[in-house]
């Protein structure tokens, strides 16, 4: 291998770890990006409760954001990374290993330059050969340091504190229950009551001809203002003890 092959070789390798590096920052995107999308998809069906028809459409709209962001952050760089897509030239890589190594700065691009347009010239291919060993010494694929994309880990702490805060908070059924929803975006969904009823009292259980207080406790995003007891079809107005807390002798 001469030393113009040899200078190509090294060219090829900074190129393939440009687009590993490339990747690696389009994978830390995506999954910032994804997540955060993710969680304003759910919000919306949370909050919206959605009939099936603008759920579906949510859903799908969901997927193809999702898929643009994979394709855009992910898939690129694979393709490129293989070969199947075109990506940046020998010319436009030279340019980035000079940025990185003053002493190389144009003379890499020159002589890349210069073979291009005397390619059969056997003194330029001398001079290019000398060029080339000049260069041989250099780690071109040095240029990429992975370390850079720590940059990127901050954004990817945005998602990962708005889960806890969802899952340390009241809302924490909004991953189960409107994620359910969202795949079952064709189904009708009863929406349920925006509070639920606890009773407190621990025996159920009383003498015959005996009088029983029940004690009942309302939980909840809201509070109702007045609690009734159906029994036999009979509905029986139960005393307030406090905000939540309500009672009915019988």
């Amino acid at each position: 291998m001469n030393n113009y092959s040899l200078i190509l070789s090294k060219i090829h390798r900074f190129t393939q770890k440009f687009y590993l590096n490339e990747l690696l920052k389009g994978a830390i995107l995506f999954t910032t990006i994804g997540l955060l999308y993710f969680f304003l998809t759910l919000f919306i069906e949370y909050f919206l409760w959605l009939k099936p028809l603008y759920r579906t459409i949510l859903f799908w709209i969901f997927i193809m954001v999702e898929a643009s962001l994979i394709y855009k952050f992910v898939l690129i760089p694979i393709l490129k990374l293989f070969g199947i897509k075109n990506g940046i030239s020998e010319q436009q890589a030279s340019r980035l290993i000079g940025k990185h190594f003053p002493d190389i700065d144009d003379k890499l691009l020159n002589m890349l330059q210069l073979h291009e347009s005397y390619p059969d010239s056997e003194l330029v291919l001398a001079s290019i050969d000398q060029k080339a060993e000049n260069l041989k010494p250099f780690s071109f694929h040095a240029a990429i340091n992975f370390k850079s994309n720590q940059k990127y880990i901050k954004y990817l702490l945005i998602p990962i504190s708005i889960w806890l805060l969802i899952f340390l908070s009241v809302y924490h059924d909004i991953f189960s229950g409107t994620y359910n929803r969202l795949l079952h975006h064709q189904t009708e969904f009863v929406q349920p009551a925006p509070f639920n009823f606890i009773i407190l009292n621990q025996n159920l259980n009383v003498i015959e001809g005996g009088s029983f207080k029940l004690q009942v406790k309302t939980v909840g995003k809201t509070i109702p203002e007045e609690v009734y007891m159906v029994l036999d079809g009979n509905s029986y107005f139960m005393q307030r003890v406090d905000a939540q807390n309500f009672v009915y002798q019988f």
